[in-house]
């Protein structure tokens, strides 16, 4: 298409919709225009800052006509900080507008249409719900920053508080600042790769109260570790693990595969629903536990068990789907590639007396069509995959198992909406999808689908 803008050029425009990373979309005799926090029905003058052949990019210079859904943002550092990309957006219009994301890949990429999507399901306070955070630390010329990346870079915007984050970690995160600040350490130089403290990791118990620390270390040195644990254990109630994780290399992977307990247990224990879970350091816990148990109380009733059905869980990591599951089934298959959470998960089944639940480590593409090989078929089966949606031998393997239902839990639209045209193609009917809203002020939304053999 024909580029109608130009670069630092001023051009009046209506933001219609939003777009996958939270900005505005706009269009100038209807070529694109993408504006970094632009709302739909905001009228703006725009100045155009980057021009591509089939887009470009501007900042608002005048609001001209706020759109009602626009608010003030709880968070002074909003538009900064890259945690958040929709706090300006009334929390009911973010739960519309991801309904609305979901609807469009669903039928754009997916080509499929008539499908019931419900409203997606928010938060009452949708506020200080993470139980887990990550934070990245560096230091500038008055001392350590601590906090998250700026938006689309590797600059850290140092911080107080975080209105998304459980309150705890403003008080963990002040005392491990002015530790480092204190004794002088090192802090990680992505460039460089020298620096001892890359990250600081937390995990909190929502319903138990117990508290992990992990810091992330360039190597085995952690200088004045012991004042920095005496701190921890004095200031902040209900500390229950304090660990080191070592990661050596470079890049920006958080977390290395070693880990040294250096105060108490090397887990905390939390609680979905009735169900009791061990987390390590390394081990994927949803980070939303309310939502979580909508989500999973969503699949379960999406699975229709009889206590009759063989279900097969595949991406099933520490195992809490399938220990939900395996309440209603005769008995469940769980298939995860990480070794250390299939361990987590055979560990939650026991810690739950549930013992018509199997956990198998490897890829899911080789694993299950070994299992299906041995005779292991599935009356239902779940799938819960990464943000890549399943392997391609994953779902032949699923339709060739015949199941009834298949339950779909997705974190990124797009590839559930190409993994639904695959099904669909393959003679499952997309029922119906709930999106649930996991992920309050950022532009991520969780989905869950039914599927069921076409008549």
């Amino acid at each position: 298409m024909k580029s109608f803008v130009e670069k630092d050029e001023i051009y009046s425009m209506r933001i219609e919709d939003i777009g996958h990373n939270g900005e505005g979309i706009g269009r100038v005799e209807g070529f694109t225009v993408f504006v970094n926090g632009g709302v739909p029905r905001d009228e703006v003058k725009v100045k155009i800052t980057l021009v591509k052949k089939n887009y470009a990019i501007g900042k608002i210079i005048k609001l001209e006509k706020p759109s009602p859904d626009r608010i003030v943002p709880i968070c002074e550092l909003a538009n900064i900080c890259g945690g958040c990309q929709m706090q300006h957006i009334d929390y009911p219009a973010q739960l519309r507008l991801k309904r609305n994301q979901v609807k469009a890949n669903i039928e754009r990429i997916g080509k499929i249409e008539n499908v019931l999507i419900h409203e997606t399901i928010g938060m009452k306070d949708p506020y200080h719900y993470r139980n887990k955070a990550q934070f990245p630390v560096g230091k500038e010329d008055e001392g350590a920053v601590i906090g998250f990346y700026e938006g689309k870079s590797h600059d850290i915007v140092d911080m107080e508080t975080c209105h998304i984050q459980h309150e705890i970690n403003d008080q963990i995160i002040k005392i491990i600042r002015d530790y480092i600040n204190q004794y002088k350490i090192d802090t990680y130089d992505e460039k460089t790769g020298k620096g001892i403290i890359r990250h600081v990791l937390t995990k909190v118990g929502v319903h138990t109260g117990q508290i992990m620390v992990v810091i992330v270390t360039n190597g085995k040195n952690l200088p004045y570790k012991e004042e920095l644990i005496g701190q921890l254990i004095d200031k902040v109630p209900h500390i229950k693990s304090i660990v080191q994780n070592i990661n050596k290399k470079k890049g920006n992977r958080v977390l290395g595969q070693t880990c040294i307990t250096l105060y108490g247990e090397d887990k905390i224990i939390d609680y979905i629903g009735n169900l009791k879970f061990n987390i390590s350091p390394l081990s994927f816990f949803q980070v939303n536990p309310s939502q979580t148990k909508v989500l999973y109380e969503k699949a379960l009733a999406y699975a229709g068990l009889t206590g009759e059905e063989n279900v097969y869980d595949i991406y099933c990591g520490i195992g809490t789907i399938s220990l939900f599951l395996a309440e209603k089934a005769k008995r469940v298959y769980g298939i995860e590639m990480v070794e250390a959470a299939i361990e987590d998960a055979k560990e939650n089944a026991n810690i739950n007396d549930i013992h018509n639940v199997d956990f198998f480590a490897g890829a899911a593409e080789e694993v299950v069509p070994k299992l299906y090989k041995e005779g292991h078929k599935a009356d239902v089966v779940v799938v819960d995959p990464p943000r890549k949606g399943c392997d391609e031998k994953v779902l032949e393997t699923i339709v060739k198992m015949n199941p009834k239902r298949i339950v779909y839990v997705s974190c990124n639209t797009s590839t559930l909406a190409r993994d639904l045209k695959y099904l669909d193609e393959q003679g499952y009917e997309t029922v119906e999808v709930q999106p649930v809203d996991m992920f309050p002020h950022t532009m991520h939304c969780e989905s869950i689908c039914l599927l069921k053999k076409k008549e």
